[in-house]
């Protein structure tokens, strides 16, 4: 059996797409479609725009969709996936990979998504750092120990990281203390405390657009971030994507459950590549990886 995975922000690279709007007359035509969406030429800065503009979490985020979403509509012609995940905002395109949701559709929520993350950054200064360490229980215990700031579990990527996330002081004090029990915890260059409580508005905001767009039964399993698990209903995969910003990505736990339910077989799709089968090669070193871009 066989899932197609999406990655998220931090996926980005210069010139991303221009390949795929040359060499495909569906691709150049879907790139035109999320130019008039957007009401901005996104393309141009996806083809020209240098690492900082990329950075920009209003550009990165639609961005990454794009170039994931595109590859698989232009490249995967009757693609029947039994399964579809993505990382964090990966998500979004998981369920358009599978139906659950129209590309613009899709477009139009990653872009609000986008704009309410920058502005929740923009409100509350927060940070995240990777913990390596072999037992996540202690990173778990101590950052329930915290509180007077706020710090929590934020990306279970695979075994040995854990990625945390809170306020500049919680998440200094979480890798102070993590330190000293061995684990090494190294800073990330992001703009905010994403998938933490200091992103509690950004969820009220884009709830209601969730609330709000189409999004019907896929026609394969979506395994969502928040549990885990693979999801067909669409009520719960409206409830989840809304309580994704502020829950954690059980990537780790994910791919542990598509193991489990008979998946071996898993497609990155999109992005610089091979940002997501790292993590699964960490987690099984028997499944079998391709790349699709």
């Amino acid at each position: 059996m066989k899932a197609y995975i999406f990655p998220g922000q931090g996926a980005q690279f210069q010139g991303m797409g221009k390949e795929l709007y040359d060499s495909s007359e569906i691709a150049k035509g879907l790139f035109h479609q999320a130019n008039d969406i957007l009401d901005f030429d996104i393309s141009k800065v996806m083809f020209e725009g240098t690492e900082e503009d990329l950075r920009q979490t209003k550009i990165t985020q639609p961005a990454v969709f794009l170039h994931s979403i595109i590859t698989y509509l232009s490249k995967g012609e009757n693609l029947r996936p039994d399964a579809t995940a993505g990382h964090s905002l990966g998500e979004f395109t998981a369920l358009v990979a599978a139906g659950a949701m129209k590309f613009e559709d899709g477009l139009q929520l990653v872009y609000k998504r986008a704009m309410a993350m920058q502005a929740a950054c923009e409100k509350t200064v927060g940070t995240m750092a990777a913990i390596i360490i072999n037992d996540n229980s202690i990173v778990e215990e101590i950052c329930a120990g915290i509180d007077q700031f706020i710090v929590v579990a934020a990306n279970y990527n695979n075994p040995g990281q854990l990625v945390i996330s809170g306020s500049l002081e919680g998440v200094a004090e979480a890798s102070r203390q993590l330190t000293e029990k061995g684990a090494k915890a190294i800073p990330l260059s992001v703009g905010g405390a994403f998938h933490s409580p200091l992103m509690m508005s950004a969820q009220e905001e884009l709830q209601k657009a969730i609330e709000n767009t189409i999004i019907s039964t896929p026609f394969c399993p979506v395994y969502q971030n928040i549990n885990a698990q693979p999801v067909t209903d669409v009520s719960v995969i409206k409830t989840n994507l809304i309580n994704q910003l502020t829950g954690p990505v059980r990537w780790q736990q994910i791919i542990e459950n598509m193991l489990a339910n008979g998946i071996n077989h898993f497609v990155e799709v999109g992005g610089k590549g091979r940002i997501l089968l790292g993590m699964v090669r960490k987690i099984s070193r028997e499944a079998q990886m391709d790349m699709l871009t």
